[in-house]
């Protein structure tokens, strides 16, 4: 009879790996991530990518057809590259930063309608690379925005820099 009361524990234990733990289905945590059908959670999600270095939360914000675009004061003209050289750039800054803290600052322009915004956002970047290294940058995010229907999340299709960097 006790075999018989033990058996389900036995197979119960048996089947348990201490070293495969199932997923965490608790809701914990789930607020640092925003509702990206909003501009605010577009903006919530870059920071916590920038914040937790997370490149794939990072890729789901940018279009396919995405561009950034920078003032490259050296040479004295823009430069812009798309989607996947994006991509690549913010990976190695992720991968070579020990910390970035991104914090948006004002809205200063926002125009457009329920599927299209110009978005520009005063913004405060700390690099630290190691203690030593700590590069600040203060300027604006000229965002433009683009969804296919109202209730679809956000995209930023454009990104032109307006740092001094």
């Amino acid at each position: 009879m006790r075999f018989l009361i033990l058996l389900p524990s036995l197979f119960w234990v048996a089947c348990v790996n201490p070293f495969a733990p199932g997923l965490d289905k608790s809701t914990e945590g789930s607020e640092l991530l925003g509702d990206q059908t909003t501009i605010e959670g577009v903006f919530q999600n870059f920071r916590y990518a920038y914040t937790f270095k997370d490149t794939a939360v990072y890729s789901r914000l940018l279009d396919e057809n995405f561009v950034f675009v920078y003032r490259d004061y050296d040479k004295g003209q823009d430069v812009s590259w798309g989607k996947i050289d994006e991509m690549r750039a913010t990976y190695g800054l992720f991968k070579n930063a020990q910390n970035l803290d991104l914090i948006w600052n004002n809205i200063v322009v926002d125009v457009g309608d329920s599927v299209y915004r110009n978005v520009v956002r005063g913004f405060n970047l700390t690099i630290a690379f190691n203690p030593a290294d700590i590069i600040r940058i203060d300027g604006r995010a000229n965002f433009i925005l683009q969804r296919s229907s109202p209730s679809k999340p956000w995209l930023i299709v454009f990104w032109r820099d307006e740092s001094n960097y």
